[in-house]
């Protein structure tokens, strides 16, 4: 790589990163037309137009995307390995961003939140809550956090904290007026609360599982919802059958307010788990982030 191919690539990175010419000089801390004049020569050395320019866009050309699709991960190592190479130097620093389901963040990555912070002050957790799917490569995150059996296989997975279950629950005033289930199947006869996936509009199937079976319960009933904490009000109040995380219903199968039913249908399983690319160099905050994850589940008793 000559002297300043580096300048010119990341010149070329920022430009369709932010899609402007404005906006990535002064991220770069460059005047536009400097920035202008690099990706020129860059263009001119290749022989070939990299962006396409309109008076009120910038966007890469087919050339262009081939390159940034190579140059990405590229330049995301190499600032990974000044990062790595700073730390030996300093306290970790810098923004370390999180991807979470909505559960996964409140009952795995808060209660970490404050240890961590005590041990690395300097870093700026940025933690985004979404129950979607998301890319976190083109969505620019460093980690992310779902259940195992969401998990692309070419990531890098940690397990963050134990087996959860999902339990099927009903209030003891439902049970009374509509009798109790006893399988997956008498379910049709019941009427169930359903949940609708974020990611498209579908509705759960309840899944259940006893020993070598397996098998998926499309449930009715008079209520929809998207939120699992509205349907845990829906059920404390009679409205009908839920099928909720062990998180939302523990306290009130204690008090009695709710029943748990099909225990045996519904054993634990592998719960939430940081994943991340696969890097050779990873970013200073995310390696901290890893090591005291690793650090607290060594700890804690099997």
């Amino acid at each position: 790589m000559r002297g300043n191919d580096y300048a010119e690539l990341r010149a070329f990175a920022a430009i369709a990163e932010h899609g402007s010419f404005v906006r990535a000089a002064a991220h770069l801390g460059l005047s536009p037309s400097a920035l202008s004049q690099t990706i020129r020569s860059l263009e001119e050395r290749l022989g070939l137009r990299l962006l396409n320019r309109t008076t009120r866009s910038v966007a890469p050309s087919e050339a262009g995307a081939r390159l940034l699709s190579r140059l990405r991960p590229a330049l995301a190592d190499l600032d990974a390995a000044v990062a790595d190479v700073r730390s030996l130097r300093d306290t970790p620093a810098g923004l370390l961003r999180i991807n979470a389901s909505k559960i996964a963040a409140i009952q795995r990555i808060a209660p970490l939140l404050g240890p961590f912070h005590q041990r690395y002050p300097d870093i700026v957790v940025d933690l985004v809550t979404d129950d979607r799917l998301v890319d976190i490569v083109a969505g620019r995150f460093d980690a992310g956090v779902r259940l195992g059996e969401m998990l692309d296989k070419d990531m890098v997975s940690l397990r963050l904290g134990g087996e959860i279950e999902m339990m099927v629950v009903a209030a003891p005033a439902y049970l009374q007026r509509h009798g109790t289930p006893t399988e997956p199947r008498t379910l049709r006869e019941h009427r169930c609360i359903n949940f609708r996936w974020p990611t498209d509009g579908s509705l759960y199937h309840w899944e259940f599982e006893r020993g070598t079976e397996k098998l998926e319960a499309a449930v009715d009933g008079p209520l929809i919802v998207g939120e699992p904490e509205v349907a845990e009000r829906a059920a404390l109040d009679g409205v009908g059958i839920a099928y909720l995380f062990d998180c939302h219903v523990r306290e009130h199968l204690a008090a009695g307010r709710l029943v748990r039913l099909m225990a045996d249908w519904t054993p634990a399983f592998p719960g939430f788990y940081l994943y991340y690319p696969s890097r050779r160099q990873l970013p200073a905050p995310l390696r901290a982030f890893v090591e005291f994850v690793r650090e607290r589940q060594a700890a804690q008793p099997r």
